[in-house]
């Protein structure tokens, strides 16, 4: 069993343990699922009343059975035998009749299962040989799931653990649990007053303030205007579709039951909240017949896209109802395939490094041997050959991961470490062979011939949302000084006011070079008759990244006090325009 496996079998057997713990604790429970997770496990129960107050009791009972170093014993049932051991169990007994014979003519089926002292449970594995094995593990939290994670069904109660080898690797993840907790965006959007949500507009649906709006506007065209360097088109398309276009793409067949309904009441026509963008952007390739040196076309859009996300899958920004994706779209000739795509690897990590996230590494995402995917199979293996190769010549840090490629095709899908540590995908990078082909995109080629167009899908940030979750939290809400919604306060002390006007004037004659473009200062003057201490405090609780404090010793020596994250430094007025300037 190598690391990887172990690790998953200790998860798993803590999970079972855990179970083992509440059925002590509480014999009238009744069991759902416990699989090992990311970083742990968790079990889920139904009948019983558990609160974070009841972990402790829990994790002792747990270490009491862990020292008993009891053997995790497995064993075969036929059917017959798994339905009466569940008869008391109502959701192993919906998992037993619901289990198939992996060999349809067989007269029964060989089931597995797990015991650890007096608990056993339906299991496949893998697990560990002795509860002792077990490495170091904390419950963390509790939290409400629905069988089989319908609405419809029954509410458990779900038992989160974490679990490492080490005590050490358990501290150092802990350590990390607890700065995210202070880095999380939903209370940092409200105490930098980025964005809001309101139950009388719905849920998942969020609304950004202007502060919220200067630091989402600068994100957006930064990927954007990067873009259009390396010849991207802006283009803009309808928040509405008919349905056709979607049943067309195949969007309709995969993720038809996400898709928010809209009915005319002029006409008998069928419409959608548009989910994605592509099929608008094919459209606008079928504008016009197209030739060999047409090609590329390459179109981006920040477009608004809807999604009815399950209501319990909502979490602040991290997953929406309604988010922007900086979305763009080239249709180019196959020849043209390795030059678009080196172009697009070499603007994502530039992107990123002014994002100042550089520790980034690649997924190439393939498809499994499920019947979900458009197209043959010898396509898609050219094109994940394809993707392989552009990956290797352009020397990125990859793995690959069957089952993770879009419907129409494989992916290069770029994950990014933040501040702490915690890995998001981010930008992605799609080809795709197939819709082409399903909407009868053409060009004429050298020859005169009509040839099918390849086509390359593209997101920067992604979703511009869910991309400022990770943003805000990466940062900690402290924001580079190019994208700051406030970049400057000036906070004035006594008899300041004719130095202070002397000062805004400086600051509103100020441009800025930020990427890619100019930008006036953005600054206010708070002047009101607060002290400085409390002044200092609001202006921190904003992070604002520099405040200028002003007072009589600095107006009679012409000069401010700035103070910064790094520390506080005299600069001569003549020299502050040129100070700013440097910060951008």
């Amino acid at each position: 069993m190598n690391n990887i496996d172990n690790l998953e079998a200790m998860r798993h057997s803590l999970a079972h343990i855990l179970a083992a713990a509440v059925q002590e604790l509480y014999p009238k429970v009744e069991f759902g699922i416990g699989p090992a997770i990311e970083n742990g496990f968790y079990y889920d129960f139904a009948n019983i009343k558990l609160s974070e107050a009841d972990l402790p009791k829990i994790e002792k009972k747990m270490r009491e059975i862990i020292v008993q170093d009891l053997p995790v014993e497995q064993g075969d049932w036929n059917k017959a035998n798994a339905l009466k051991w569940a008869a008391s169990q109502p959701f192993k007994k919906e998992l037993v009749e619901d289990l198939v014979c992996e060999d349809p003519s067989a007269k029964s089926c060989s089931l597995t299962f797990y015991r650890i002292g007096n608990f056993t449970d339906l299991c496949a594995g893998p697990h560990l040989k002795s509860t002792s094995e077990v490495g170091a593990f904390k419950l963390t939290s509790i939290a409400g799931a629905y069988w089989r994670g319908d609405e419809t069904r029954a509410q458990m109660t779900r038992v989160y653990g974490i679990a490492f080898k080490t005590q050490q690797e358990l501290d150092d993840y802990t350590a990390m649990l607890a700065e995210a907790e202070k880095r999380d965006h939903r209370k940092l959007g409200a105490q930098l007053d980025l964005f809001t949500f309101s139950s009388d507009v719905g849920s998942g649906l969020p609304m950004f303030t202007p502060r919220g709006t200067i630091l989402f506007d600068k994100l957006s065209e930064l990927s954007l205007s990067l873009r259009e360097k390396i010849g991207h088109q802006r283009i803009r398309t309808p928040h509405i579709t008919k349905t056709d276009l979607y049943k067309l793409s195949g969007h309709w067949d995969k993720f038809g039951d996400e898709l928010f309904m809209v009915k005319s009441q002029e006409t008998s026509d069928q419409f959608v909240m548009k989910p994605m963008s592509c099929p608008h952007h094919i459209q606008i390739y079928l504008s016009k017949p197209r030739s060999y040196r047409d090609l590329p076309v390459r179109l981006v859009e920040a477009a608004m896209v809807y999604r009815d996300e399950k209501k319990g899958e909502l979490g602040g920004m991290s997953r929406v109802r309604a988010f922007t994706q900086d979305d763009s779209h080239i249709l180019c000739r196959k020849d043209q395939i390795k030059p678009e795509v080196d172009s697009l690897i070499k603007f994502i990590h530039q992107l990123y490094g002014t994002l100042g996230m550089t520790d980034i590494r690649a997924r190439l995402s393939y498809r499994d041997d499920g019947d979900g995917y458009l197209g043959d199979r010898e396509l898609w293996n050219m094109a994940e050959s394809q993707l392989k190769a552009l990956a290797d010549e352009n020397h990125l840090d990859y793995y690959e991961a069957e089952g993770e490629a879009a419907f129409y095709g494989p992916k290069i899908d770029f994950m990014a470490k933040d501040a702490i540590g915690r890995e998001f995908q981010v930008a992605t990078v799609q080809l795709d062979f197939n819709m082409p082909g399903r909407f009868g995109l053409e060009y004429t080629n050298e020859e005169g011939k009509k040839e099918t167009p390849v086509m390359l899908h593209h997101a920067a940030l992604g979703s511009v949302e869910r991309f400022l979750s990770v943003f805000i939290e990466h940062t900690a809400g402290h924001f580079p000084f190019w994208c700051a919604p406030e970049q400057v306060r000036v906070l004035t002390i006594g008899e300041t006011k004719e130095y202070a006007e002397k000062i805004e004037t400086i600051l509103a004659g100020i441009t800025l070079e930020q990427p890619l473009k100019h930008n006036d200062l953005r600054y206010k003057i708070d002047s009101g008759k607060d002290n400085l201490s409390k002044k200092i405090k609001r202006a921190e609780e904003l992070k604002i990244p520099v405040l200028i404090l002003v007072g009589p010793k600095d107006a009679e020596a012409e000069q401010v006090t700035i103070r910064t994250r790094d520390g506080e430094e005299k600069v001569a007025l003549k020299d502050l325009s040129e100070w700013l300037k440097k910060q951008a």
